[in-house]
C-alpha cells in the first residue's frame, strides 16, 4: 500500500507542476527592451527627488542620532 500512496503522490506533483508551467507559458510577455525603456525614462525623470542621488539633509534625517555618545 505503501507504494500505491507514493506512486499516487508523485503523480499528483507532477500534475501540479505541469499545470504550473502551462500557467506561465500562456502569460503575456513584455519585452524586456521596452521596459528596461520605461524604468531608465522614469529614474530620469524622478532623479531630482531620489535621496540615493541627492542626498538626505541633515535636519529631515530620521536616522540621524539624536544625542552624541560621551565616554567618560
Amino acid at each position: 500500500m505503501s507504494a500505491n500512496v507514493c506512486c499516487s503522490n508523485s503523480v499528483v506533483q507532477a500534475q501540479k507542476l505541469v499545470d504550473q508551467l502551462r500557467l506561465e507559458a500562456s502569460m503575456e510577455r513584455i519585452k524586456i527592451s521596452l521596459t528596461a525603456a520605461d524604468l531608465v525614462q522614469y529614474c530620469q525623470d524622478h532623479r531630482r527627488s531620489d535621496p540615493l542621488l541627492t542626498g538626505i539633509s541633515a535636519s529631515s534625517n530620521p536616522f540621524k542620532d539624536k544625542k552624541t555618545c560621551v565616554l567618560l
